[in-house]
C-alpha cells in the first residue's frame, strides 16, 4: 500500500518532467498539444485556461496601450501608397492574444489607436495596405464579439470605461470613413462600422 508520503515525490517528479518538456518543446508541438487538450476536455478546462491567460497578460502589462507611431509608412510622392510596417505585426499579435483570451475591451482600445493611425494615409486598391486593413477590420469584429462575451460573463468591472472604449473606436472608424471620402478611396472598416452602429453598453 502506497502512503501519502510516498505519493508526493512521485507527483513532484512527474511535474518536473512535464516542466522539462514544456521548456524544450517547439512552439508548433505546444500549440498542437494545447489544442488537443482543450478539444477533448470539459468546458471548465478551457475556462481555466483562458483565466490563466488573462492573469498572465495583466501581469506582463499586455493591456497597456503600445506606441502606435510608425505602424504605417506614408506613401511617397511617386505612388502615394502607404504600407504597414513590422511594428504593426507585433501590435496585432498583442491584440489577438487579448481578445482571444476574453479581454475584448482591452483589445478594442488598442485597435482604436490603430484605426486612427490610418487617417491621412492613402493606399491602392488590392494592394498590401488594403489587404492589411481588411484583416484589421476582421480583427475588430472578433474583438467586439469577445467584448460582448466579456459582458455576458460579468467580467466588466467598469462599464463607464467600456463605453469610453466603444466611443473612441466608433470615433476612429467614423474619422477614417470621412477621410477616405476626401480622396475617393475604399473604406476599409465596413464590418467594424456595421458592428458598432447599433451596439450599446
Amino acid at each position: 500500500m502506497t502512503s501519502t508520503g510516498d505519493a508526493r515525490p512521485v507527483l513532484g517528479h512527474v511535474n518536473l518532467m512535464v516542466d522539462t518538456f514544456i521548456a524544450n518543446a517547439n512552439l508548433e508541438d505546444l500549440r498542437a498539444i494545447v489544442r488537443g487538450l482543450l478539444a477533448t476536455s470539459p468546458p471548465s478546462v478551457a475556462s481555466a485556461f483562458t483565466a490563466a491567460a488573462r492573469q498572465r497578460l495583466v501581469r506582463v502589462k499586455a493591456t497597456d496601450i503600445p506606441d502606435t507611431t510608425d505602424i504605417f509608412v506614408a506613401g511617397s510622392t511617386d505612388n502615394g501608397a502607404s504600407a504597414p510596417t513590422e511594428k504593426l505585426d507585433g501590435i496585432l499579435v498583442r491584440i489577438r492574444t487579448l481578445y482571444g483570451s476574453g479581454m475584448g475591451f482591452a483589445s478594442l482600445k488598442i485597435l482604436a489607436r490603430v484605426v486612427s493611425a490610418t487617417v491621412g494615409l492613402r493606399w491602392k486598391e488590392d494592394g498590401a495596405m488594403e489587404d492589411t486593413l481588411a484583416i484589421i477590420d476582421a480583427d475588430i469584429s472578433q474583438a467586439i464579439q469577445s467584448a460582448k462575451e466579456e459582458i455576458d460573463s460579468n467580467r466588466v468591472e467598469d462599464f463607464q470605461e467600456a463605453r469610453e472604449v466603444i466611443h473612441e473606436l466608433r470615433t476612429a472608424v467614423n474619422d477614417s470613413q470621412m477621410d477616405v471620402k476626401k480622396w475617393d478611396g475604399g473604406f476599409p472598416f465596413e464590418r467594424a462600422a456595421a458592428s458598432l452602429e447599433y451596439w450599446r453598453v
